[in-house]
């Protein structure tokens, strides 16, 4: 009988470590479905996309990067062609886009009352959702944050997104910079100057 209670208490002791355990792993499978607070800057910003049709046939995929054969009854993952990497082409600065959201005369030099400035992106490649962000700082002094814009993409081919930047105020004049990223990674940068009044 001594034995029978002891061995009821290790196994009464097992079981709630693993309830303990199938506890704490539950949590760690949730994620958090509330969104982000939205940015509170005083210059409103957005940002469009539109698909460029593609003017070159693709290229053939670069030596080494051909799948293995499969085994019979199998498939095989094909690696794709090094034209099917999305990536940023080109920055380029302007104060109007066209209708295919291309910056109209590319410039890196503005006005201080010029009220809008936009960032044209030009993208090649493939992706089912990257996240294309503007993130704009003043370079004077110390440097300051202006503001990020984000916008999530799907493309199979060159696209164009643009990112509007407006103030309804003068802007400070000296140097400026956006920086463009992929999902979170820096890509490339382009500097601007605004001119004093």
């Amino acid at each position: 009988m001594k034995i029978q209670t002891r061995s009821l208490a290790l196994h009464g002791m097992a079981l709630a470590g693993l309830l303990l355990l199938a506890a704490c792993g539950k949590h760690e499978n949730e994620t958090a479905t509330t969104p982000p607070a939205a940015s509170t800057t005083p210059a409103p910003a957005v940002a469009h996309t539109a698909p460029t049709p593609a003017t070159s046939a693709p290229l053939p995929a670069a030596p080494g990067t051909a799948a293995a054969p499969a085994a019979a009854g199998t498939s095989a993952a094909v690696a794709p062609a090094a034209t099917d990497v999305f990536k940023v082409d080109q920055v380029q600065m302007g104060e109007a886009v066209t209708a295919g959201y291309k910056i109209a005369k590319p410039m890196t030099s503005f006005d201080a009352s010029q009220n809008t400035i936009y960032a044209s992106v030009a993208t090649t490649g493939t992706t089912a959702g990257a996240t294309l962000s503007a993130h704009f700082s003043y370079l004077e002094g110390k440097g300051q944050d202006v503001t990020t814009i984000s916008q999530t993409i799907a493309t199979d081919g060159p696209a164009t997104t643009t990112f509007k930047l407006r103030n309804p105020n003068d802007w400070p004049a000296g140097k400026y910079k956006v920086d463009i990223a992929i999902d979170g990674k820096p890509v490339m940068s382009q500097t601007f100057e605004v001119k004093a009044a």
